[in-house]
């Protein structure tokens, strides 16, 4: 097969993993800047043009795809899509997991775990929506943030109206959450693959520090889960529609609640953690989906 990784690095842990097991599958793989991508969207011959040539014989597309260029990205990956190339997580998935907001809803509605969630667009109710929540301490958080950044623990209810204040007055879209104290820090990254959880992983917050991200100096360990961590976050993966994902637990006294779901979950932390080959698992289930005379139109808006 021929593949295609949509990554703006190619240095990338992640994305030489996914070069590195494709190869050695038997593979051809090539590395494509999403940036570099651009369209022409014609009815009856839809392109992606990439440094003047035509990108037109790939068998399947794994979208790596940063969070600031979600909207161009996922542009590139839908055009991908109506070339009839399997895209192993559709455009549509990526951009619905990317709204956090959008994300939690949809969860919501199929009866997965959260915490607490507020959103509100007045200031005027700000107090109502600190005790909808569950009151302090409560988490503030950025929609359009990653990797832990843009994410506030308040310890007391001022403390709190003092900063939804600020990032309201600074136009910002913020979310409030319950905070889950008997989770101490700590998170369970749950790699799914199609339906099955292939490994987890436990992330924990240096001392002092709530956010159990890898990139805010958190560390990380091999963690067996329970079944119904395990049903939790493959009932989230289908949720969002995504076949390759990363999801999010917390351990809460009413049982795991669901954090947030990532379409392009790093590698090196599940890898060093688990000893597993995860880079191996993604190409064996393109192998599996969208091998000759299997490839999907998605297309999907």
């Amino acid at each position: 097969m021929r593949i295609a990784v949509l990554s703006r690095n190619s240095q990338l842990y992640s994305t030489r993993r996914l070069v590195e097991a494709a190869q050695e599958r038997g593979h051809e793989v090539k590395v494509i800047d999403t940036l570099r991508c651009y369209m022409n969207i014609a009815m009856h011959r839809p392109r992606i043009h990439y440094k003047g040539q035509v990108l037109d014989d790939f068998d399947a597309v794994i979208p790596r795809i940063g969070a600031s260029l979600t909207f161009y990205g996922c542009s590139v990956v839908r055009q991908f899509e109506m070339m009839n190339c399997y895209s192993l997580n559709e455009s549509v998935a990526i951009a619905r997991s990317r709204d956090k907001l959008r994300s939690l809803q949809l969860l919501s509605r199929k009866g997965v775990g959260l915490p607490v969630t507020g959103f509100a667009h007045s200031p005027d109710d700000i107090p109502d929506l600190i005790k909808m929540v569950g009151g302090a301490p409560l988490v503030i958080k950025l929609l359009e943030g990653t990797q832990g950044i843009g994410v506030v623990l308040a310890e007391t209810e001022k403390a709190a109206e003092s900063v939804i204040q600020a990032f309201m007055g600074l136009k910002a879209n913020i979310m409030v959450q319950e905070y889950i104290r008997e989770a101490c820090g700590a998170d369970i990254r749950c790699f799914v693959i199609g339906d099955r959880v292939v490994a987890a992983m436990k992330r924990q917050a240096m001392p002092g520090e709530f956010r159990s991200n890898l990139h805010r100096g958190g560390s990380s360990s091999l963690i067996k889960i329970t079944p119904e961590e395990r049903s939790t976050a493959i009932r989230a993966a289908k949720a969002m529609g995504l076949r390759v994902c990363g999801v999010d637990l917390l351990r809460s006294n009413h049982g795991p609640v669901v954090m947030e779901v990532n379409s392009s979950p790093g590698l090196e932390g599940i890898e060093t953690a688990t000893g597993q080959d995860i880079a191996a698992k993604i190409v064996a289930y393109i192998e599996k989906n969208a091998g000759p005379n299997q490839t999907k139109t998605q297309g999907k808006g």
